[in-house]
């Protein structure tokens, strides 16, 4: 292709420019089932603009995919979402955001490998959804803390109840999180970099 004198190249836009001070780069994934707000977690820490992949529902995936809880939901990550954030001037985390229906986890794989830790985020009126999530990262090896998404309509419960329904064991943290406030879902990223922290101090992280 000939380029003309007029023809303008763009790159990166500045501010998406990666900081001249960070030192170490770690890939985190935002997991969970179909509709529990991985889009919106990505979308709302990111400190650039998000990658998504997100298409428009359509007649084809009605008795497919579970939309319950998300009935109003006219759009679905086909592929993954992406974003960036620094924890400080030295240390930034890549996000990549899972597809949540099940006709996509062969996508899993590769957006799991070379991840350090995950987020999974659930929706405490489809808890059950959670299960082959927490036991897919649990065969790939992939620390993860669990991040209730307080949707308005949804039911609470204390913690140690949903540690209990969740099959949970003591050491993994729990906590809530509402994924459209960058703040909240800043401080569930820095409880993931906390937990991993332990794991590595005790010489459990492999």
């Amino acid at each position: 292709m000939d380029f003309k004198s007029s023809d303008t190249i763009t790159g990166p836009r500045t501010e998406d420019h990666l900081p001249h001070t960070a030192q170490a780069a770690v890939k985190i994934v935002i997991v969970g089932g179909f509709g529990v707000g991985k889009t919106t977690m990505v979308g709302s820490v990111s400190e650039i603009k998000p990658l998504t992949t997100e298409e428009t529902m359509t007649q084809a995936g009605v008795g497919v995919d579970d939309n319950y809880g998300s009935e109003t939901k006219t759009a679905t990550t086909v592929a993954m979402d992406f974003g960036r954030i620094s924890i400080t001037d030295q240390l930034v985390l890549y996000l990549f955001g899972t597809p949540g229906q099940e006709r996509f986890w062969f996508l899993w794989n590769g957006l799991f490998e070379g991840a350090l830790g995950a987020v999974v985020l659930v929706d405490t009126r489809r808890l059950e959804v959670s299960f082959d999530v927490m036991d897919r990262l649990e065969e790939k090896g992939v620390p993860y803390v669990v991040a209730v998404n307080t949707f308005p309509d949804g039911p609470r419960y204390p913690i140690e109840e949903l540690r209990s329904a969740l099959d949970l064991s003591e050491e993994i943290p729990i906590v809530e999180c509402d994924a459209r406030r960058r703040a909240s879902s800043r401080d569930t990223l820095m409880t993931l970099m906390r937990f991993l922290h332990s794991l590595a101090m005790s010489g459990a992280l492999r």
